[in-house]
């Protein structure tokens, strides 16, 4: 069965962060598909043994920045 999951991938110095916001399960990584590649692993693992009630579904999450003036 596959499942999709939201990632959130930040940027740590010298490291990428992945975090999967669904469930709180995190990776890292030295690039973006390194760190993307490193959480599938670890939520692979994580449902391995004992696969919990799934979360709902998650619709499409967009993860942006804007720029604000301030004073």
């Amino acid at each position: 069965m596959n499942k999709n999951f939201n990632a959130i991938v930040t940027s740590e110095p010298p490291w990428y962060v992945a975090n999967c916001p669904d469930n709180g399960v995190c990776s890292q990584g030295k690039t973006i598909e390194e760190a993307l590649a490193n959480l599938i692993e670890a939520l692979e693992l994580y449902y391995e043994d004992d696969p919990p009630d799934l979360p709902r579904p998650q619709s499409l999450v967009l993860l942006t920045t804007v720029e604000v003036a301030l004073p």
